[in-house]
């Protein structure tokens, strides 16, 4: 059988009322009839539930994540560092996904107005912002993780230096003696491809090398559109030394792409990312890449909801977390490069 908050008390040798006391840190109590309790309650191996608990303190103690997909390459890491940060203080974590679209949000929206949580860490689903943002507007804490455009001001977030994690690969490929970069974007639609692509064509073209739009192909994130965007361009009589990819994926890709057509990377063709998916490390040659802290910025996000669940303000600007470039073989001829 369960044990009960009355077994509790019967134990422990005082009301149901005391032990509930404790459980909510309400009311004045004796600190030994407290600790009394807390040991009888570690003993019987009692939890509590969540609910009432909640109730009792004005709150669910649980946070509630609105993601696209479990499915993106680095999805995991911001998890990981939400769940980290929520676990150590006790809260637990209601995810929602929308993989099935509206019928999705339909479900979320029913856990909004039954609220089954305290607050609200998101990575934006498409086209949801204005939601969001209203869901925010009217009281419920929120904290958006990889904001796609930061300048909006309306929801607090953590980011990271897109522009300036581009510019660090764009020189990169420069100290290595590449001036002639193809780009593989992201969708234009992201704030994040916008600022990728300023951050590396700004520093290339600082350097004396602009980048022609020529040599900036569209892309949406995925091996397939980094295979085609390569043969693409080596189809159209392009000459590029070097692949900047808006994302490990689209740079896999375009690995794969420039290998089965007979390129040698780096010799050839060095090849950069952004994201540094746990993949990277182990592509062959390994992915050179822009190192976003994914899991350090689940872990800001956290805190900073957590922070604010105790009285401090949420910020009224982006908390930004630098990222930072990783050289591998895929720029750096090494013992990890192919060399046929």
């Amino acid at each position: 059988m369960p044990i009960t908050i009355a077994d509790v008390a019967a134990r422990a040798k005082v009301s149901k009322t005391t032990v509930s006391r404790v459980l909510n840190g309400k009311g004045e109590l004796d600190e030994s009839t407290a600790a009394r309790v807390r040991a009888v309650i570690d003993e019987l191996g009692y939890v509590p539930s969540s609910r009432a608990v909640g109730l009792a303190r004005g709150r669910t103690r649980v946070v509630g994540m609105l993601v696209p997909s479990l499915t993106w390459p680095w999805m995991a890491e911001v998890l990981q560092g939400a769940v980290d940060v929520l676990e150590t203080e006790r809260y637990g974590l209601l995810l929602f996904t929308c993989n099935r679209g509206e019928e999705s949000m339909r479900q979320f929206g029913a856990q909004v107005s039954a609220k089954s949580f305290d607050g609200l860490l998101v990575i934006e689903p498409e086209g949801t912002l204005d939601y969001i943002a209203t869901l925010h507007a009217r009281g419920l804490p929120v904290v958006l993780i990889d904001d796609r455009d930061q300048s909006t001001g309306q929801i607090p977030s953590v980011g990271t230096t897109n522009h300036t994690g581009a510019g660090g690969a764009a020189t990169h490929l420069l100290e290595i003696g590449r001036t002639r970069p193809l780009v593989i974007a992201g969708p234009e639609r992201f704030g994040c491809t916008v600022q990728r692509l300023d951050g590396f064509a700004a520093a290339f073209a600082a350097a004396g090398h602009p980048i022609p739009s020529e040599r900036v192909r569209p892309g949406d994130f995925t091996v397939e559109r980094g295979v085609a965007g390569v043969q693409e361009a080596l189809a159209a009589g392009i000459e590029f030394d070097a692949v900047f990819a808006h994302n490990d994926l689209s740079a896999i890709g375009a690995m794969q792409g420039l290998l089965d057509r007979g390129k040698r990377i780096p010799q050839d063709v060095a090849v950069v990312g952004f994201d540094d998916i746990p993949t990277a490390a182990h592509t062959q040659p390994s992915l050179s890449t822009v190192h976003q802290p994914a899991r350090e910025m689940g872990e800001a996000a956290a805190r900073t909801l957590l922070a604010h669940f105790e009285g401090t303000p949420l910020p009224n600007r982006p908390t930004i977390i630098p990222a930072s470039f990783v050289a591998r073989g895929s720029t750096v001829a090494g013992p990890h490069s192919t060399t046929s």
